[in-house]
């Protein structure tokens, strides 16, 4: 660690005062005396959050990301302090425009006058990470430039120790500092930061989110061109948009900001649950609207060096859980819980539920376009953690995305419901999740995954029959049905059952050398597929 900047980080600590952060009871004493002489000192007009937010601005760019990534962390930090570090501007001067052209040069064998038909040497806009030039290609295309700085490699890695280092402080001084997981989250912000040092990684990122929405009405991803891209210049084309924040330019064009807002949340539950593959970065300034059919208004999407996914079975349990949740089904939402092993197996499922009713009631006693869906989200997840539910990773950048989303819709829209064009979509994904032919497409792709679990086959299919309950909660029994002379739902709901069992048995009948330790229950699990396709 260079003594220079640990030096440097000490003064903004004590010029700043962030050792009231630490509570005196919960220092040992070898720390009171070393801060003993701070007492001396008057104390700070400004709260806590400001002193953090103005320390982190102090100590530079990469501290100034940092912070931003914590302030999308309401889960783990104090209400006044993630709305300081919510302010955090990532404002940095340029780089020399002949140190930028050097670097071009180098990246592609040729100088930037043979590449490009013009280049613009004052950038378009700088951050902390990169730089934007406008050019314009032999070939005609107007594209932007992107280039990282020089020696941000290195500034990086150094600043990331120094993290680590008081990632551990805290984890060791600070109370239920184990329980907000520093060093993970350092260790998080790592593998998002180095991201963002990977052009190549950026282009791919940006190419597939293109893909998945060729051609949609909804998202609009530039494209990027490859021959020109390497690991620390990125060349995309142009996009000629209106800043998504900009609301007196999109009112001057007409523009339908109520489908503009839902829009916007239906392109996060195609990106998480149809594609699952969610640009992770979508704060205003990577979003712009277009200028054209402003009635049907489309969106542009840039940035995308962090995205995100989900596994298949985090994916199933979020729908549930999101499902559950806005049903009042607090009993499940506990039970999904546990089943995903977000908390401890032995966590006490009446008490959590209780919990978790404590927090939602209050909250849905508001009109549903009242309510911030991500924040319930976030409340849910600050319930679970007092049962000690882990940091999920895969879930932080989600949260992270959905604050943005919907911060961004109401915004625009200020009475948007996002429960409202959410619930069709998540209830479509599901019936489409079970429905036999995607099944049958599961096992086509996921042939060997699905023998490990055959096994465990009369489990999952008990989890099918209660997935087909929530989605037709206006009948409460099967006999409902029948009784009602449904012969058409009866026949939905048996050949759901009966498709979940033939997809066993087809498995079991796809590997022939396995046939011989087949056990008495799996054919019996296909004996009953047959009599129940085969049902009068």
């Amino acid at each position: 660690m260079p003594l220079l900047r640990s030096l440097t980080i000490a003064r903004v600590f004590l010029r700043y005062r962030l050792d009231r952060l630490l509570p005196v009871e919960h220092r040992p004493l070898w720390l009171r005396g070393l801060l003993a002489p701070l007492t001396l000192l008057p104390q700070p007009k400004a709260a806590r959050g400001e002193s953090l937010r103005c320390a982190l601005e102090a100590l530079g760019p990469i501290f100034v990301k940092f912070g931003q990534l914590l302030s999308t962390r309401p889960d783990l930090l104090p209400a006044d302090i993630v709305v300081q570090l919510g302010d955090l501007q990532d404002k940095v001067p340029p780089f020399p425009s002949d140190r930028c052209t050097a670097l071009i040069e180098e990246a592609l064998g040729a100088s930037v006058d043979a590449v490009f038909a013009s280049f613009e040497r004052a950038p378009l806009a700088a951050a902390s990470v990169a730089q934007v030039h406008a050019a314009v290609l032999n070939s005609g295309e107007s594209v932007v430039v992107k280039v990282l700085r020089p020696g941000i490699h290195e500034v990086i890695q150094e600043d990331l120790r120094l993290l680590g280092v008081i990632a551990r402080a805290i984890e060791r001084f600070v109370p239920d500092g184990r329980r907000l997981r520093p060093v993970e989250v350092v260790e998080d912000y790592r593998h998002t930061i180095e991201g963002e040092l990977d052009l190549v990684r950026e282009a791919a990122n940006g190419t597939q989110l293109r893909r998945n929405f060729n051609a949609s009405p909804l998202l609009y991803v530039p494209e990027v061109y490859w021959e020109y891209t390497r690991t620390n210049v990125l060349v995309l084309e142009r996009i000629e948009g209106i800043p998504v924040t900009d609301l007196a330019q999109l009112r001057a064009q007409n523009t339908n900001m109520q489908l503009l807002a839902e829009r916007g949340v239906e392109i996060f539950f195609k990106q998480v649950f149809e594609y699952n593959f969610f640009h992770a970065d979508m704060h205003p300034g990577n979003i712009f609207v277009s200028r054209e059919h402003p009635q049907r208004p489309q969106y542009i999407a840039v940035d995308t060096a962090i995205v995100g996914s989900l596994s298949r079975e985090d994916q199933y349990y979020l729908a549930r859980n999101l499902l559950a949740m806005f049903r009042r089904d607090y009993r499940m939402v506990a039970e999904l819980h546990v089943q995903s092993g977000w908390v401890r197996a032995d966590t006490p499922v009446n008490t959590f539920e209780a919990s978790i009713r404590a927090v939602c009631e209050p909250i849905f006693e508001k009109p549903l376009g009242e309510i911030s869906f991500a924040r319930v989200l976030i409340s849910l997840f600050q319930t679970a953690r007092r049962f000690d539910m882990a940091v999920q990773p895969q879930l932080v950048l989600l949260q992270k995305t959905l604050l943005n989303i919907e911060g961004l819709g109401r915004q625009l829209y200020p009475q948007l419901d996002l429960w409202k064009t959410a619930h069709p979509f998540l209830e479509r994904w599901m019936r489409e999740r079970i429905h036999p032919k995607t099944l049958l497409g599961e096992i086509k792709r996921y042939g060997p995954e699905w023998l490990e679990k055959f096994p465990q086959m009369p489990q999952l299919v008990y989890s099918a029959l209660e997935q087909s309950r929530e989605l037709a909660p206006q009948l409460e029994t099967i006999g409902e049905k029948l009784a009602g002379g449904q012969r058409r739902g009866r026949w939905r709901y048996l050949r759901r059952v009966g498709g979940v069992l033939l997809a066993a048995g087809a498995v079991a009948l796809s590997k022939p050398q396995w046939l011989e330790q087949l056990p008495p229950s799996g054919w019996a699990l296909g004996f009953a597929a047959l009599v129940l396709l085969l049902w009068p």
